[in-house]
């Protein structure tokens, strides 16, 4: 007799071609989540130019910032919803065409002399959050329907590489942008010349087209979808995996779990810290060390903004998520805690050298925040998806992912507005940096200890996790 169909059986391991088509799957998927962030980081790299450009203030900078990223935090809630019931793979189809739509709105009012300028890039940058918001949720609920608890770790930390391709395109975008290129082909050469800032809200959008429309072609919801039948960890063989849950059902079940709160606090944390890294360090290492993207040391931006920083971002995912699964079978907080606590020890070392206690350097000074950067974005991926997956299952993994990804921008919104209003009260006289041409400069030591106190929460938070799974284990429960 022929073999039946994939989708007439049920696998207790991975039936045969399977593993293949997931790895088509999550590196389509993966690719367009990555060019969610070329529209997303393209803010933060410019930042200098814009401010110069436009006369903005860090408190105005940042307030755009805190405006989009506090529209990300309440979309994660509602289109967490929205996409368990419609499907992933259509909720980031809409997330990808509302931020090319805006994206390209931001540069070309960025050209504009309106005289409400300001407010108009606010609320560009304010629904753009929102149509990015689908996003996340997006990612999550497809991918926990293709891999079980303990592979969600290492697959998060995977696909944490795929995230940061976003950051490194960003960063080697601007500075070709900006001092133009050329490509040669086989019959002519391709010239771009140098280009205007507002360029990186052009570009990048084009690009996520095409990678969209390869998202579409390729990537499948679930693996009955493509042909395949698996069992998850939460599941039982009498499960049926197209059931839609009640939306009420969904919001109840994952508002009333104490571990999403504990996991959405912790990761309020890391939004923080995440965000004050990236929102602001264009203007950090402009206006204390006069490091530019083009001209006079512009190597050392390229090697740290462009290589160390996504590589080593991705480094960390990936061996936090193979080590939470491996090591520690599927738990996360263990090995989160250990990397708030490394983060603790950089920003500790960042803040002491800020104040002159021992000699800085720029070289010092990147090393430092590299440490920040690493560990943050580690936890990023083991509890903004590995942990959401486990929680939501394939089912629910949308909403718990909105839940839990909503606090990392609560704490972002703080990293604008707040950070950039404590940066323009505190800002230093620029003969106390490294040659600014500016009369005031950003304070290294406030933006340093701007982490600290996010850092150590998230470290308690992860370690009362920790403990407390422990206790469940030893009583049998």
């Amino acid at each position: 007799m022929a073999d039946a169909p994939a989708t007439d059986r049920v696998f207790s391991g991975h039936p045969p071609g399977y593993r293949r088509r997931r790895v088509q799957n999550w590196f389509f998927l993966g690719l367009t989540y990555a060019s969610y962030y070329l529209c997303r980081y393209n803010l933060g790299i410019i930042s200098p130019e814009l401010k110069e450009g436009l006369g903005f203030s860090n408190k105005e900078y940042g307030a755009i910032q805190t405006a989009r990223d506090g529209a990300y935090a309440v979309g994660q809630f509602v289109n967490g919803l929205f996409t368990d019931r419609i499907g992933g793979k259509q909720a980031m189809t809409i997330g990808a065409v509302g931020t090319v739509i805006l994206n390209l709105a931001f540069g070309l009012v960025a050209w504009s002399n309106i005289g409400w300028l300001f407010f108009a890039l606010l609320i560009i940058r304010l629904a753009d959050g929102y149509a990015q918001a689908f996003g996340a949720p997006g990612m999550v609920k497809i991918n926990a329907a293709w891999f079980r608890r303990q592979e969600r770790g290492s697959f998060a930390g995977i696909f944490g590489i795929m995230i940061n391709l976003g950051q490194m395109g960003v960063g080697q975008l601007a500075p070709l942008l900006a001092t133009g290129f050329a490509v040669p082909l086989i019959f002519f050469t391709i010239t771009v010349p140098e280009l205007d800032w507002r360029y990186m809200f052009i570009v990048p959008p084009f690009i996520v087209v095409i990678i969209v429309i390869l998202m579409n072609l390729t990537v499948k919801n679930h693996p009955e979808e493509a042909g395949y039948s698996i069992i998850h960890d939460e599941e039982s063989s009498t499960d049926d995996p197209h059931e839609h849950i009640p939306l009420g059902e969904i919001f109840r079940k994952i508002t009333s779990n104490s571990i999403v709160w504990i996991v959405a606090g912790a990761y309020f944390c890391t939004g923080f810290v995440r965000k004050a890294i990236y929102a602001w360090y264009a203007i950090y290492l402009k206006e204390i060390w006069s490091v530019e993207k083009v001209g006079e040391g512009s190597a050392v931006f390229w090697w740290f903004a462009v290589v160390l920083l996504p590589v080593l971002a991705s480094a960390g995912s990936l061996a936090s998520g193979i080590i939470s699964d491996k090591l520690v079978k599927g738990r996360r907080a263990p090995v989160a805690a250990v990397l708030y606590a490394v983060q603790v020890v950089f920003i500790v070392l960042a803040i002491v050298m800020s104040r002159g206690a021992f000699s800085g350097s720029v070289t010092l000074s990147l090393l430092l925040i590299l440490g920040i950067h690493t560990g943050c974005n580690a936890t990023h991926s083991i509890l903004g998806t590995a942990a959401a997956m486990d929680v939501g299952g394939r089912k629910m993994a949308g909403f718990a992912a909105g839940v839990i990804d909503s606090f990392q921008y609560f704490g972002a919104m703080l990293a604008g507005f707040g950070l950039g209003s404590l940066l323009d009260a505190y800002a230093i006289p620029a003969a106390a940096a490294q040659g600014s041409a500016a009369d005031l400069v950003m304070n290294p030591t406030i933006w340093f200890m701007s982490m600290l106190p996010f850092a150590v929460l998230g470290m308690g938070f992860m370690v009362y996790l920790w403990i407390r799974h422990g206790a469940s284990r030893a009583a049998g429960t």
